[in-house]
């Protein structure tokens, strides 16, 4: 079943901050800035700035299992939350999706839109020349591939055993290159 991303989740722009955050002093409230995404689509917490915003609506708190996207770069990746950062926000221009969990995986919809093909969808609707970025309207439209919950599941197993292949065959070719070096060197040097 194909559907709109807005039918299978609720998509929150970040909040907007009115000075910049490096200048504001240390307090009770994470805030989910674009550094703490890391490569792997995951959010990092563990170096979270901290400020005092007072009290904070409870409907702009992130929460594990939320995806935190990227709207504006060249990157326009999710990314899951899977930590609890306790009381925190979404930094603008990031952008948050909590999904439905009656319909979907929020591990499978961040994968679902890191795939090519919502990528293209997305890249395609992009606005601006030098920095691009995506509006909130445009992944409200974005159309999901929605099986069934088990089978959602077994696609991230397998996605996840790909992506340690990946890992293990890099590995394996930085170690091949060091071996062939180390056997070069001792060649040329009579060893």
């Amino acid at each position: 079943m194909r559907t709109a991303l807005n039918q299978i989740a609720s998509i929150q722009m970040g909040y907007s901050f009115r000075s910049r955050l490096d200048f504001m002093n240390k307090g009770r409230t994470a805030v989910l800035q674009m550094k703490d995404l890391n490569e792997d689509n995951l959010v990092d917490c563990s170096e979270l700035m901290r400020i005092d915003m007072g009290d904070v609506q409870k409907h702009h708190l992130v929460r594990p299992g939320d995806i935190v996207f990227r709207s504006r770069g060249q990157m326009t990746t999710a990314a899951l939350l899977t930590e609890n950062p306790g009381a925190a926000v979404v930094a603008s221009p990031l952008i948050r999706i909590r999904v439905d969990a009656q319909a979907v995986l929020p591990a499978y919809l961040a994968w679902y839109i890191n795939q090519p093909s919502a990528q293209l969808f997305l890249a395609s609707r992009a606005k601006g020349t030098a920095q691009k970025m995506i509006d909130k309207q445009t992944l409200e439209k974005l159309e999901v591939s929605v099986p069934p919950l088990d089978h959602q599941q077994a696609i991230l197993e397998v996605a996840a055993l790909a992506e340690e292949e990946q890992r293990l065959l890099k590995r394996i070719a930085e170690r091949r290159k060091n071996f062939v070096s180390t056997r070069l060197l001792q060649s040329v040097e009579g060893g």
